[in-house]
């Protein structure tokens, strides 16, 4: 097989993200184009430099749903080489992993994702066999994508496996890396773990599986646990973990790309605290800067909008409105935004505005109130908010009524 870098890097304590929002984020109801995969796929890699290979399997999409999906996933595999590891998903069928592998043949760094259930329920509903008929099944499955073309890594994701017996999956895993598996990808499927829960489940499948095995985390968000729940899974030792541009995924989401990876790389000293190690996190750490401009994108492309409360690119980051932060903006910040996101800070017109937001404000449109002016300024805007029922004064309001104040200042000192 290919050299595996990501195998490589999860055993040697490296952060490996697995990017879900091009083939997750399809079941949150979104669809990305082939181009704009593409572009994502290599940007995301740059944030990472030389690296991205390393960093990033970017999951570009189901194979098996139709013809153009097949297409979106070989032009990913094709155009991104180099720039992250490409993976195409299938379900746990001999001819979709067929399928799979040729979508991503080729290109360097290439793999599968298999997905096959590891509770007894999803067994059920899945494949009409017992948990542990399916998960034997996979090794075969293992052993015929390789037949296929041994450069493609193979990685198994255990579904709901947070309903699964976790004896059979450490079982199970063992047996499955020592036939040519890559990584397992243990699937809270339907985002129903705690994180003291989640921390058992990998803990224990870990001490189960031995060494030579490579845990993955997919943990949806459907109680907004999934980022708690991923961290967890980071303190017992994981280090591939599954994310999504703005929690894009099935239901409820998965961890948000850029939630994890601000947490991860902004404060070197506290990432090493979370993860219980000196050593690095990262081969080469992530460009936080690119985030706002990836996460706007994605909204674009997607269209669904970034809000005012979304965590670290959400159109609140970085605002003031009231007067304490104003003094000290960072006495109310978790981190530096400019520093970190290139994120300036931005002064907002609201009616909690005090005196001085009302000057900067009307500083940065390009006039200057004195004391008196800013408060009739202040009732102006406060008044305006309630009438319209708006928290926020448009600049252009506000600049229209400076305008007009400004007039009938000059005409009063013409009198």
């Amino acid at each position: 097989m290919e050299h595996d870098l990501i195998r490589e890097s999860a055993r040697a304590g490296r952060v490996v993200l697995w990017e879900e929002s091009a083939r997750d984020g399809a079941q949150a109801k979104t669809l990305m184009s082939a181009d704009f995969r593409v572009r994502l796929a290599v940007e995301q890699g740059r944030m990472f430099g030389a690296d991205g290979p390393r960093h990033v399997v970017f999951a570009a999409g189901f194979p098996a749903v139709c013809g153009e999906e097949y297409e979106a996933v070989r032009r990913v595999a094709a155009e991104a080489e180099g720039a992250v590891s490409v993976a195409a998903v299938c379900r746990g069928r001999a001819a979709d992993v067929r399928q799979a592998v040729a979508s991503v043949r080729g290109s360097a760094h290439a793999r599968v994702m298999v997905v096959v259930p590891a509770s007894e329920a999803m067994a059920r509903v899945m494949t009409r066999q017992s948990a542990r008929t399916a998960l034997e099944s996979a090794t075969e499955l293992v052993k015929q994508a390789r037949d296929v073309d041994a450069s493609v890594a193979v990685d198994l994701c255990f579904a709901d496996a947070a309903r699964a017996d976790h004896a059979l999956m450490a079982a199970q895993a063992g047996e499955l890396t020592a036939a040519g598996a890559s990584t397992v990808v243990l699937a809270d499927t339907v985002g129903r773990q705690l994180p003291t829960e989640a921390s058992e489940m990998f803990t224990a499948v870990a001490a189960g599986a031995g060494p030579d095995v490579v845990l993955a985390t997919h943990l949806h968000n459907d109680l907004g646990l999934g980022l708690a729940n991923t961290v967890e899974a980071l303190r017992t030792g994981v280090r591939v973990v599954s994310a999504s541009w703005l929690g894009l995924a099935e239901r409820s989401g998965l961890p948000a790309t850029e939630q994890l990876l601000l947490l991860l790389a902004h404060d070197p000293a506290r990432a090493a605290t979370l993860l219980g190690t000196d050593a690095p996190a990262w081969w080469t750490a992530p460009d936080l800067t690119a985030l706002p401009r990836l996460a706007r994108a994605v909204a674009e492309h997607t269209g669904h909008p970034l809000t005012v409360t979304m965590p670290v690119v959400g159109t609140g980051v970085g605002t003031i409105s009231t007067g304490t932060p104003f003094v000290d903006p960072r006495l109310f910040q978790p981190y530096d935004h400019e520093r970190v996101l290139g994120t300036a800070p931005h002064v907002v017109l609201t009616h909690l505005a005090n005196a001085r937001v009302v000057q900067a404000v009307a500083t940065r449109l390009g006039h200057r109130l004195d004391e008196e002016r800013a408060r009739t300024a202040m009732a102006w805007a406060k008044a305006r908010v309630y009438r319209t029922g708006r928290a926020v004064v448009e600049d252009e309001a506000f600049a229209a009524y400076l305008d007009g104040l400004q007039s009938d200042g000059s005409r009063e000192a013409a009198k």
